[in-house]
């Protein structure tokens, strides 16, 4: 896990104010308080997968990105969904590349920053999109989850 959270911490580094930036051992991921995502009782109908409950503060997208050879590979995505700010309940997304049960991926928010309705996951610098990883302090919104 340790290895997961620096690899996410150096990806997704810029989302925290420079002025602020912990040490890349002090990122952790998981829920916060205004933003989560429920992946207990998680579901899948073929590529589809289902989340009861995913919670952001200010629009944003779900976004899936895949594991390769073992690790988490965030210079790509595979689904994304868009998500008005505040609760949203029963949130499908569907897997282009298609996912098989048990299969390990990355579940987790990104901001609309420019809010246009359009995931842009254009790198603006080595390590960050435009529509940046949701963080509170130093928590990643999102979760290492096997498909259902």
């Amino acid at each position: 896990m340790k290895k997961l959270i620096a690899l996410f911490a150096v990806l997704c580094l810029g989302s925290v104010s420079h002025a602020q930036e912990p040490a890349a051992s002090a990122f952790s991921m998981g829920n916060g308080e205004k933003n989560w995502i429920q992946t207990d009782g998680a579901t899948r109908v073929g590529n589809v997968l289902s989340y009861p409950e995913v919670q952001i503060d200010g629009n944003g997208w779900l976004v899936i990105h895949p594991f390769e050879s073992g690790a988490p590979n965030g210079d790509k995505y595979v689904a994304a969904t868009y998500l008005e700010s505040g609760m949203n309940k029963d949130v499908e997304i569907e897997v282009h590349k298609g996912v098989e049960s048990g299969e390990m991926f990355i579940v987790m928010l990104h901001r609309d920053l420019n809010e246009n309705g359009v995931l842009d996951f254009v790198f603006i610098d080595d390590t960050n999109v435009m529509d940046r990883a949701v963080f509170e302090g130093t928590r990643m919104i999102g979760h290492a989850v096997p498909a259902p």
